[in-house]
């Protein structure tokens, strides 16, 4: 059974400078989603962050409340919580498959996005992921997030000439 095979964790991210993290649950099913939420903020706080938290009708519309941050704030990094139990429709392989892949794309963006959603096959299965004394789905969303955040801060403002630069009035002269 996965629940107690032993994995490597690593250490948890230090930061010098202040980090605040949004986290964007989908509650739908709420005793799961709170503790997801808990052991993320758990984790953020251990790490000395912040957070805000914000609620969205489910977990295909995560990726894109994340986004609309990304555009309109300030977040260093995002948690992005939810759980998604199979039921009798393929509706669960577009939202598990569809949600994950809008999270993704957005991480190669550049953005620093921790995925704590759930995609399980019962309602035991997501207790068991989502409880803070036990596998901690949440927390180690949060944790992901933060691991990012510190390499994003340690490579920095690192360019390797790719893409356009905006000219200045300098620039603009030919020779």
């Amino acid at each position: 059974m996965a629940g107690h095979e032993s994995h490597y964790i690593l250490p948890r991210a230090e930061f010098d400078k202040p980090v605040k993290l949004l986290i964007v649950v989908a509650p739908y099913y709420k005793d799961i989603a709170d503790n997801l939420v808990a052991g993320a903020k758990a984790e953020i706080e251990a790490a000395g962050g912040s957070y805000e938290l914000v609620e969205v009708p489910g977990a295909l519309e995560i990726p894109t409340a994340i986004s609309i941050s990304d555009r309109a704030s300030n977040f260093d990094g995002y948690v992005a919580l939810g759980c998604v139990i199979r039921g009798e429709t393929t509706h669960y392989d577009t939202v598990c498959n569809d949600s994950s892949r809008a999270l993704q794309l957005l991480g190669l963006q550049g953005l620093c996005i921790g995925n704590g959603i759930l995609t399980v096959e019962n309602r035991t299965q997501a207790e068991v992921r989502a409880n803070p004394d036990d596998q901690n789905k949440g927390g180690g969303a949060a944790a992901a997030a933060l691991h990012l955040i510190a390499l994003t801060r340690k490579w920095g403002a690192q360019t390797k000439g790719v893409g356009f630069k905006v000219l200045t009035d300098d620039s603009n002269r030919l020779a």
